[in-house]
């Protein structure tokens, strides 16, 4: 999976928010909110093709005290939206 081009995130405050620009914008109006930790997977999904599995390997190597299951909820949970919103190529 991969963020399709056309999307980017902005710090807005403390949130963070993905929109669709230039002719991605014509097809995505509105915006996505995200927590800090949303924001952590869009940015590997932004640069790198990435399964569930590899999303939840790089978490937790990168977190402390967070368990797989935690992680592979919070990964099924943005995974769904993205996909509910045609934002991630699968």
């Amino acid at each position: 999976m991969k963020i399709k081009s056309g999307f980017v995130l902005e710090k807005v405050g403390g949130e963070y928010l993905a929109v669709a620009v230039g002719e991605r914008a014509k097809e995505f109006s509105g915006f996505v909110r995200l927590n800090s930790t949303g924001a952590y997977f869009w940015n590997l999904l932004a640069e790198v093709d990435l399964t569930k599995e590899e999303l939840v390997a790089k978490a937790l190597s990168d977190f402390e005290g967070v368990s797989a299951e935690q992680i592979s909820g919070d990964v099924e949970n943005l995974i769904k939206a993205l996909k509910d919103g045609e934002i991630i190529e699968a």
